[in-house]
């Protein structure tokens, strides 16, 4: 399938070069887990990726855009909104996008049905992460982008994320995962690694 994301030469500093010539594709159809030891620069190419930042060098292109239905972000301090309810959180891109789904399977999948008019703040870590990645996927995106996404859970449920992440991906949309989990890792269908600024083949 054709790229949806396009890095090229893409250069980060901050007091010393954290990115350095990145070029990356990630096709539509493909899930794509970014690994690196802490202080690698994942999460510093994921918010260049996402437009939270700009390269010093280099350019990104998303190839539809960057609407809710276009890039879709999972980013490690989730983002969900306090004065929302779950269901309500979940429910934001596609209210967003004037579009009329009940988001009730995508609950029960997760595990968030009986949680569904409760607020972020009552509910668990974990439970606050299924929350993200529903509220991620729900409208299908061309382009997934998620810093960690299964960081909170157990096997089970990081198994069942997975699963999700994987239909989408089977759907059509490109996947972008930074993580190291070994479930997360078994799903993709390429590995790279970052390494002294430089993306190679893990």
């Amino acid at each position: 399938m054709r790229a949806v994301l396009r890095v090229r030469g893409v250069d980060k500093s901050f007091d010393a070069k954290v990115l350095d010539g990145v070029d990356l594709d990630v096709h539509g159809g493909e899930i794509v887990v970014l690994l690196g030891r802490s202080g690698s620069g994942k999460t510093t190419l994921l918010t260049i990726v996402t437009d939270f930042d700009r390269p010093d060098a280099g350019t990104v292109e998303h190839v539809n855009g960057t609407g809710w239905r276009d890039l879709a972000v999972l980013p490690q301090s989730l983002g969900l909104l306090p004065e929302l309810t779950v269901a309500e959180n979940v429910a934001l891109p596609l209210r967003l996008d004037r579009a009329d789904e009940d988001v009730r399977p995508l609950l029960e999948r997760l595990g968030l049905a009986h949680l569904a008019g409760r607020y972020p703040s009552e509910t668990s870590l974990g439970e606050q992460q299924r929350t993200a990645l529903a509220r991620a996927v729900v409208v299908r995106p061309t382009l997934l982008v998620a810093d960690e996404p299964v960081s909170h859970q157990n096997r089970a449920w990081a198994e069942a994320m997975m699963a999700l992440v994987r239909e989408r991906a089977d759907a059509g949309t490109a996947c972008l995962l930074a993580t190291h989990d070994e479930v997360a890792v078994g799903a993709a269908d390429r590995v790279v690694e970052l390494h002294d600024g430089r993306l190679r083949a893990h």
